[in-house]
């Protein structure tokens, strides 16, 4: 077992006693009241799968609700903000003083950062949790008086989504596997877990997977090891316990946090860590430091120590994906040979019955990699191409929305093609990708029907006519031609968002603001991206037809637990990955390419990466007011573009941008980045 030493009370001393380090700056409750992001403050490591925190009533998707005062116990995983009323929430501990059946946990005091969550009760019993890794500790003082102990629901889950659990109870220690079924009830994950506890235990089971422990101490330690692999590496991440903190939660966060710095406003750089905070949740890294872990099809496999399962894939590649590949290069090679892994056992646009870890959906993986091996990671393509050609020859295209997206992947595959000197098999997937243009010109084209601002009209999923037809970013400059020409293009653009069509509520038309680049009126996108970053705006659907109906007035984004418009979720970091782009003045211009559109970003100075290669973007007076590009040089030559490649950030320099109240009609005109020239 890992071994550590730290006092016993070190558990509870504030939690807030940081300095300013990026994880001292994340407010861990952000989205995490109401249907506002569907976030929880549990504690976990970045992109670590044990994420233990409290569950609350009511519980609404990710077990916890910030206003509720009644604490049902405390979990030790869920996905962040994916939706269909949550999943994850195995192991549910109720701590009890008095009889079990009536003491009630009442919720007194509570704060949490990166890796802790600490809460005190009405009834006395005060919890406090770290976590590093697939290690954590709990920790449970009880009064000192009168009957103690916990009930343990291995049955538990969020929505309902139990399948099986095997237990076995030692001294003092539980331990055994749990299965249950993943976001959106697609396919089953397997949990291996240990638990000891730090003193004697007098345990109770039951036939309905619910036990009763009872112990006359009244500082119980728990400590807990989670594993994707087997119960042997359960228990050898399961903390020792006399253990009363894992010293390194501060540093990770801090150092994968750091992967950025900014400096501006002080409240600003609050919200911009708490949100790249949410960025770091998922996927999570499944393989052991022995290298072993379970691939989707239940094999076990030595080797990698960078394996990660967890995909939300059709919500976050357009930002969040994208982010990890600028920011974390290491882990993202492990990130991009898991996805291509997933084609050699079988991927499922959702989840399978034998997968590693939680886990939500895969659709356009193939955009993905393709954009992975743009950007200069090493993808084996060659030993999975029959399996993406497969893919794309089953993708569907009998809805509008789906025409669009089908057509995405199926370029993405041409692509690819392409790239591996298969020029013949190439040209026909280029050709089928172009037949977006006819399912465009039937859906898309004209305007005036009465059913184009209707959530969810002609079967689309989870968006409207109006916010789908900019879903083409492979054929930008198709997409202008089909709309009339250039200056119709930016008409329509214009009336989409000067008529409050746009939705930030969900990913379906997320890339819009930007698509002014491609015109010769660039800074209207340095307005927009401005705008839904840290403007007031109204917004209206919040994924349903209640247009004109209630609409949210204000900022999207903001420092508190109900930030974000209502019905918004997170996403596994897809929504919080926008803002983050939009707030350091880059944004994905095209996934599949490596290119980024600049806008000014929101802080003085934003420094990417670390201090020998670091990418520097300087935009001193940037403001509210200040959004639009006056001049830009890079590494001291002027740039007169709108656009950048991920080889000149990731090579490191320094990009200055002399700022404006008003455009440079001028600027970044005549040198523009665009698609389908």
């Amino acid at each position: 077992m890992m071994k550590l030493s730290l006092a016993p009370a070190l558990l509870f001393l504030s939690l807030a006693g940081f300095s300013q380090t990026p994880a001292s700056q994340v407010n861990v409750f952000v989205g995490s009241s109401g249907d506002h992001g569907q976030m929880s403050p549990a504690a976990s490591s970045p992109f670590g799968m044990l994420s233990i925190g409290p569950e609350t009533y009511p519980k609404l998707h990710m077990g916890y609700e910030h206003k509720a005062s009644i604490f049902l116990g405390f979990t030790h995983n869920r996905f962040e903000g994916v939706g269909c009323t949550g999943s994850g929430g195995n192991i549910l501990v109720t701590p009890f003083t008095g009889a079990p059946e009536t003491s009630v946990l009442k919720k007194m005091t509570e704060n949490a950062s990166p890796g802790q969550y600490a809460v005190s009760f009405t009834n006395g019993i005060k919890t406090s949790i770290v976590v590093s890794g697939n290690s954590g500790i709990e920790n449970y003082r009880f009064p000192s008086t009168g009957r103690k102990g916990f009930t343990i629901d291995l049955s538990h889950t969020l929505s309902n989504r139990f399948v099986a659990e095997e237990h076995t109870i030692g001294n003092n220690q539980l331990s055994g596997w749990i299965e249950s079924r993943t976001t959106c009830n697609a396919g089953t994950y397997r949990v291996y877990y240990s638990i000891q506890f730090n003193t004697a235990m007098s345990i109770t089971d039951s036939t309905d997977h619910r036990l009763q422990l009872e112990t006359t101490s009244s500082n119980v330690q728990l400590g807990i090891g989670f594993s994707a692999v087997d119960l042997a590496h359960a228990k050898a991440n399961t903390p020792s316990s006399n253990a009363a903190a894992l010293w390194d939660r501060q540093q990770s966060w801090n150092a994968t946090l750091g992967q950025i710095s900014v400096k501006g406003d002080p409240a600003e750089a609050r919200l911009f860590y708490s949100l790249l905070y949410r960025t770091l949740q998922s996927p999570y890294l499944i393989s052991e430091k022995d290298g072993s872990y379970r691939s989707t099809d239940g094999q076990l496999h030595a080797g990698d120590t960078g394996r990660y399962n967890g995909w939300a894939i059709w919500d976050n590649y357009r930002t969040q994906l994208p982010l990890l590949s600028l920011l974390y290069p290491d882990r993202y090679q492990g990130m991009i040979n898991s996805i291509a892994g997933l084609y050699q056992s079988g991927k499922k646009d959702y989840a399978t019955q034998t997968e590693p870890s939680n886990t939500v959906r895969t659709e356009h993986a193939i955009v993905v990699l393709l954009d992975a091996a743009r950007k200069g990671y090493q993808v084996d393509f060659a030993g999975i191409l029959d399996s993406l050609k497969k893919e794309v020859d089953s993708l569907d295209f009998t809805h509008p929305d789906k025409a669009l997206e089908s057509s995405y992947d199926t370029w993405a595959f041409a692509s690819i093609l392409d790239s591996l000197g298969r020029k013949t098999e190439a040209a026909i997937y280029y050709n089928k990708a172009a037949g977006w243009k006819t399912h465009w010109a039937k859906e898309f084209r004209d305007m005036s029907k009465n059913d184009v601002d209707r959530m969810g009209a002609r079967g689309m999923y989870q968006g409207t006519v109006w916010q789908y037809r900019w879903l083409v970013p492979f054929d930008m400059e198709g997409l202008k031609r089909e709309a009339g020409g250039e200056q119709e293009y930016i008409r329509q653009l214009d009336q989409f968002f000067n008529s409050d069509l746009y939705n930030h509520a969900n990913e379906t038309d997320i890339q819009a603001p930007v698509m002014y680049n491609i015109t010769g009126q660039p800074w209207k996108s340095q307005d927009m991206v401005r705008r839904y970053a840290a403007d007031k705006v109204v917004q209206y659907y919040f994924n349903d037809n209640s247009r004109g109906i209630d609409p949210f007035v204000g900022r999207i984004y903001t420092n508190k637990p109900d930030t974000y418009v209502r019905t918004m979720d997170d996403d596994a970091g897809a929504m919080s990955g926008w803002y983050v782009f939009a707030a350091t003045g880059l944004m994905p211009a095209c996934v599949g390419w490596p290119v980024y559109y600049i806008s000014v970003p929101l802080f003085d100075e934003v420094k990417i990466g670390s201090a020998k290669t670091a990418f520097t973007i300087l935009a001193p007076g940037q403001s509210r007011v200040n959004r639009y590009i006056q001049s830009i040089t890079l590494d001291g030559k002027p740039l007169d573009r709108t656009w950048l490649t991920h080889a000149e950030i990731s090579g490191g320099g320094k990009l200055v941008i002399r700022t404006g109240p008003k455009p440079n009609t001028s600027f970044g005109i005549s040198n523009r980045w665009t698609t389908g020239q």
